[in-house]
């Protein structure tokens, strides 16, 4: 993207943290949809509402808005359908099924009962995808039965926008029972149908939410992220009352290592994060699950783009600003979300520490300390560590791509044992099993996973043994799987220097300048000048 985009990008987000507060009579600025249904006239604004902030994943606000809707209208199917859907995040594990079951019962107590009073094939093909979507099988047969029942319907309904987009979100739903983790080959079939469909609805409808939100999810990785660079730039302008719509322009940013825009998108994201979050201070576990949610995503991924970045100060303000919501949330990784982004801060900082080994310590936070051991050269710690990731390793996690993850850092610390004991070749061998199993997990989309990615670290183990194009080539890979990281620039650029690869080793140091140039590290920002003024002198 050109720099004036970029920077109406960013001017657009800062103004939106400063609209936050907008008063109760300003209207809300949630997109643009068309969306003809039964409902009475009174019920309209409510129920679109409702749709808006579904599209946006405001489940908590969008439930409110349904149900204000199915008040006025009592046998009005679309609202129940709506408030249905609200309970259940399309993209993740499913976390409640009797919620949505009680919102269809409160239509009807049977699902021939509910179908009477869907009154046209648009509204009973909607009603009818939910019915499957909360009924019986386990929860990826459902997924795809909803998927290919909306299918149906939106063969039924080409030209429907709000059918087609909901068909997108289901198909991407189907995404998590493929068996593979997002990033993986085998999901790219599904992920660009849904992204082709969203991107249709785009470009005749561009302030439509769910379409810009759904091309976004549809392109996340590293090699379709600029097919969703439009649609990044513009979510959120379309819907900056939306908290979810301020953070997902960064999961495009990300994969292009454009770190002010992933700081800035996630800064207005939790400003309207945890404005949310302190209305709903006195509700129960159910209504504050997304809103806990929210504020933990913006202040997750923000700060690892400000680790990028080097900007350390502002890392540590994110911990600090997520432990009051982790104290009282019930959501384990919410919970355990201030050890996650301090075990980060350590190991892209590189400010080694001795850290205590406790027995609810998570795996990351072991990497960092197993990690910081092996850099102060206290080993023993490190075999401790190493213990403890292996019985890690041996529990089963309900997500597959954490339960990869745990896998690749106990290998990655017991690389750095061995090696640290002088058994290089047995070290190597093991980094090469630590990287099957990360090309295994699929391209990222996020902060990287595991927090010390595989690739770096062989790279850096390649380093440290004499054997710098070598490691050239493991700190390229993983460039392509996590574009202009700090650490991977950096240690590119090292190893070219020491093979006498002067053009990639410039262009590289002049990288990490550009992201280190305002709070960057000292001693390897004047590395990089030097070795730039000694290359140009």
């Amino acid at each position: 993207m050109k720099d004036k985009t970029l920077s109406r990008v960013l001017a657009q987000l800062v103004l939106t943290c400063s609209l936050v507060g907008l008063s109760e009579a300003e209207p809300l600025r949630l997109g643009s949809i068309n969306f003809p249904n039964s409902g009475p006239e009174a019920a309209q604004e409510h129920f679109l509402r409702g749709v808006k902030y579904l599209h946006s994943f405001g489940f908590e606000d969008a439930a409110e808005a349904f149900q204000a809707a199915s008040k006025i209208a009592p046998d009005f199917a679309l609202a129940y359908w709506g408030e249905a859907l609200c309970h259940n995040h399309p993209l993740i594990s499913e976390r409640d099924l009797e919620s949505p079951r009680a919102v269809l019962t409160r239509l009807g107590p049977t699902p021939a009962e509910r179908a009477a009073k869907a009154p046209t094939p648009r509204e009973a093909g909607f009603l009818e995808a939910v019915e499957i979507l909360y009924g019986e099988g386990s929860a990826s047969e459902r997924a795809l039965a909803y998927a290919q029942a909306m299918g149906r319907l939106a063969a039924q309904f080409p030209d429907e926008e709000e059918i087609q987009a909901f068909y997108a979100v289901a198909l991407l739903g189907t995404v998590r029972h493929i068996g593979s983790s997002w990033g993986a080959e085998s999901t790219y079939r599904v992920r660009m149908q849904a992204g082709a469909i969203a991107q249709d609805i785009f470009r005749t409808h561009p302030d439509h939410p769910g379409a810009a939100h759904y091309v976004i999810h549809a392109f996340d990785d590293p090699v379709h992220a600029p097919l969703a660079l439009t649609a990044a730039e513009r979510y959120a302008e379309i819907a900056p009352d939306a908290s979810h719509a301020l953070h997902m322009p960064s999961h495009i940013f990300i994969q292009r290592g454009m770190w002010d825009h992933v700081v800035a998108s996630n800064d207005a994201s939790y400003q309207a994060a945890i404005s949310l979050w302190q209305e709903r201070a006195g509700f129960g576990e159910t209504q504050r699950y997304f809103s806990d949610t929210s504020v933990w995503h913006a202040l997750d991924w923000g700060q690892y783009g400000s680790l990028q970045q080097a900007d350390y100060a502002t890392a540590k303000k994110a911990i600090d600003l997520l432990r009051p919501i982790a104290t009282e949330s019930k959501i384990t990784f919410v919970k355990e979300g201030p050890g996650t982004m301090t075990a980060r801060y350590i190991v892209e900082s590189e400010q080694w520490e001795k850290l205590p080994i406790a027995k609810t310590t998570t795996a990351p936070e072991l990497m960092a300390t197993g990690l910081s051991a092996i850099r102060l050269g206290d080993v023993a710690t490190a075999e401790q560590v190493e213990a403890s990731l292996k019985n890690l390793e041996k529990v089963k996690h309900p997500i597959p791509r954490i339960e990869k993850s745990i896998a690749i850092m106990h290998k990655e610390i017991a690389a750095l044992v061995h090696l640290a004991q002088g058994h290089s070749d047995k070290a190597i061998a093991i980094m090469k099993e630590a990287i099957a199993i990360e090309e295994d997990i699929g391209l990222p989309n996020g902060a990287a996973i595991p927090i010390k990615p595989a690739y770096e670290l062989y790279g850096e183990i390649l380093l440290e043994l004499g054997q710098p194009q070598e490691a050239m080539a493991q700190f390229e890979a993983s460039l392509l799987r996590t574009p202009k990281r700090a650490l991977s620039l950096r240690g590119l650029a090292r190893a070219a220097a020491k093979s006498g690869d002067t053009t990639t080793a410039r262009q590289r140091y002049t990288q990490l300048v550009e992201i280190w140039k305002s709070k960057g590290n000292p001693e390897v920002l004047q590395e990089a000048q030097d070795f730039l003024k000694e290359k140009t002198a």
